[in-house]
């Protein structure tokens, strides 16, 4: 096992507790016989968390930000120390503390490890005290801002692709294949019911984990209108969600426009598309690079998911 077999990313606390919860009752109740009460104080809902996950999304780290800028809760799996996790929890916690424009973060770090949080600069400041019956030690530093260019570097761009035109549901699912395939850490997906004769496919659903396992926390965004139709049939895409909640967001529309909408599409975020002008025949258009038309259909699912509701009727399945 190396480094490569794990990530780090931003927790969502809700989506996220019970992962939180076992790395730190694992490593601050059990091992150093914590009480609950104050590893899981009332400050842990606003805070910011980060979470590191490895190849199989199983949680082995996690760390957080306070309201008051103060970093805490760090914490690595036994089998999982000095393969660089904590490592890089900290600098994930330290570039989310940056750009909230914070100039300095301070910690109360435990005694034995205050060398690990000098490498990164942290100061030792004031005498050593007791806390939960173990020796700790505050510690400052002062964070430089980021300073941000005021003419960005123009974004790389793959090559514009011209539209294709698509007839079938085996062309259909070989050009979803290819955009989930492309994309970095975003894929939107709009969809009347999951469609299991597409997103059912194996290949897809595969591929789908893939992302998710490789996109160093990327997320996909999906919007389904009848959500009733997805409860009344297994389906795999729904098996995988519940395997992997941090990944896959669900949401269904509320606004009459929006629930009749007939069209279907998918969009990642390297300029490509595919669009179905009726959900429920497998002919359209895609192309793997177009930006105006990928643009144009990115805002559109902005706009709507921001309306839409969570899909909390799937919370039976863990989702």
């Amino acid at each position: 096992m190396n480094i490569s077999n794990f990530r780090v990313e931003p927790a969502d606390y809700k989506a996220d507790f019970d992962d939180l919860h076992a790395v730190r009752e694992a490593v601050f109740i059990v091992e150093q016989n914590i009480p609950e009460a104050i590893e899981f104080d009332s400050v842990d809902p606003v805070c910011y968390h980060f979470i590191a996950r490895d190849d199989q999304h199983e949680a082995i780290g996690a760390a957080r930000l306070t309201p008051d800028h103060k970093l805490g809760r760090t914490a690595v799996l036994a089998s999982w120390r000095g393969k660089g996790v904590g490592k890089a929890l900290l600098l994930a916690v330290l570039d989310k503390a940056r750009k909230l424009g914070w100039t300095e973060l301070t910690l109360n770090a435990q005694t034995e490890v205050l060398g690990f949080y000098e490498k990164f600069g942290f100061a030792k400041e004031g005498a050593v005290f007791m806390e939960a019956n173990i020796p700790h030690q505050t510690m400052r530093l002062q964070l430089e801002p980021i300073i941000k260019s005021s003419r960005p570097a123009p974004k790389l761009r793959d090559a514009l692709v011209e539209i294709s035109e698509f007839t079938t549901l085996e062309d259909t699912l070989a050009a979803t294949l290819m955009l989930i395939t492309k994309a970095r850490r975003q894929i939107c997906i709009y969809t009347p019911d999951l469609e299991q004769v597409l997103f059912g496919q194996a290949e897809v659903v595969e591929t789908l984990k893939q992302f998710a396992i490789d996109s160093n926390g990327g997320n996909v965004l999906i919007i389904v209108q009848d959500t009733l139709v997805v409860r009344n049939q297994p389906h795999p895409l729904i098996d995988l969600v519940q395997r992997l909640p941090s990944a896959f967001l669900l949401r269904s529309p509320v606004e009459p426009d929006d629930l009749q909408y007939p069209s279907a599409y998918l969009v990642n975020d390297r300029d490509g598309y595919l669009f179905r002008q009726q959900s429920g025949y497998y002919r359209g258009v895609w192309s793997p690079t177009l930006p105006s038309r990928n643009r144009q259909l990115s805002e559109n699912f902005d706009s709507v998911w921001q309306r839409c509701r969570p899909c909390t009727e799937f919370q039976t399945l863990g989702l």
